[in-house]
């Protein structure tokens, strides 16, 4: 097969373009179901995959992505029935969120049956859940017979991947294969919702947003920050205890009224290119007509933050790409709904951040 020679190494890539794709297909469910990892798409990310049940498997995973083994992995389901294996009790609040979000962008944490490995739940009592609404991680389920873990496909701290290109470029070499389904939809990892208490505590912000479950279930809680955790604290949900989302590049955040933030990005551009540096902009449309840089990539409009969720972590790796020496990311950006997930990614990729 043409297609498992386009990497360097031993890893196999299958891509919906070829004719073979299918076969491409049962060969991935075939690695997963001896123990192997597979890299996917989801409708969020990329993700790593391997046998949830299987704790060698899963070692795997977090030697491939070099990842700390007290991060706790999502797990990834086809069906509900799959759910029932996995968690000691689902909620009635959980079942609604289920019924209404799922196939799609939500992680559910449960209590965890025996079956789960410590390796898969990061040492916890909980597990987390999700039902992706993407034909081909679906697929690769119900193929391998067996719910399949999997965190971001990169490696560990870099931007998230959302095309089968950021994988190779991660992992190539380091895990069995890669399907890849083309660009991701969303662009920005799920929303984590902690359901083992009476009121469910959101642990990581994404496109199914804080109305969205309100509406659903009613009250709610926020136990995230935008910040990682301190030393000692224990990461409940994936993106809450270790530097992500971060290039290689400083990365400074500019945060404010739009008039103070064109100003702060204009002078410190001035001041970079006075010591020869060369500078990026990860900026709105609108801000890209007012500040210029040696770089710019596209937030997308500023009252448009899905645009922004699509584009973050593409933009975040070619500016890291392009031989700069400071990327200013454009803080100007509507915070409300996907807003304030990309915000919350924005704000842990950056080294430093300026309130104009």
């Amino acid at each position: 097969m043409s297609n498992r020679m386009n990497m360097r190494c031993r890893t196999l890539v299958f891509r919906n373009s070829d004719e073979n794709f299918e076969d491409g297909l049962a060969i991935a469910a075939d690695i997963i179901s001896k123990g192997g990892t597979v890299a996917f798409p989801t409708e969020t990310v990329y993700g790593l995959g391997a046998d949830a049940l299987n704790a060698d498997a899963v070692h795997k995973i977090f030697k491939a992505k070099g990842r700390p083994a007290d991060n706790p992995l999502i797990v990834h389901i086809a069906n509900i029935h799959q759910c029932i294996e996995l968690a000691e009790e689902i909620p009635a609040d959980a079942m609604k969120l289920m019924e209404k979000f799922w196939p799609g962008p939500l992680t559910l944490i449960l209590k965890a049956k025996d079956v789960v490995p410590d390796v898969t739940t990061g040492g916890l009592y909980t597990v987390g859940l999700r039902m992706p609404d993407n034909p081909v991680a679906l697929e690769l389920i119900r193929r391998s017979d067996t719910p399949i873990a999997a965190p971001s496909a990169n490696t560990s701290g870099s931007p998230s991947p959302t095309t089968a290109d950021h994988v190779i470029h991660d992992l190539d070499g380091k895990i069995d294969a890669i399907l890849d389904g083309g660009p991701t939809q969303i662009g920005l990892e799920s929303t984590v919702v902690d359901m083992t208490d009476k009121i469910p505590t959101i642990l990581r912000p994404g496109q199914v947003s804080v109305e969205d479950i309100k509406e659903c279930v009613g009250d709610v809680r926020i136990g995230y920050r935008d910040r990682t955790l301190e030393e000692g604290e224990v990461a409940r949900s994936p993106g809450m205890k270790y530097t992500h989302y971060s290039p290689k590049t400083k990365v400074i955040l500019i945060e404010g009224n739009i008039k103070d933030v064109h100003k702060a990005m204009t002078e410190i551009v001035s001041d970079c290119h006075r010591e020869g540096e060369r500078v990026g902009l990860f900026v709105t449309e609108e801000t890209a007509k007012i500040v210029n840089a040696d770089e710019i990539y596209s937030l997308g409009k500023r009252e448009v933050p899905s645009q922004a969720a699509r584009s973050i972590f593409m933009g975040l790796r070619h500016l890291d790409s392009t031989n700069i020496d400071l990327i200013i990311v454009d803080g100007t950006l509507n915070k409300e709904g996907i807003g304030a997930a990309v915000f919350n990614r924005l704000r842990k990729a950056a080294d430093r951040i300026i309130n104009a």
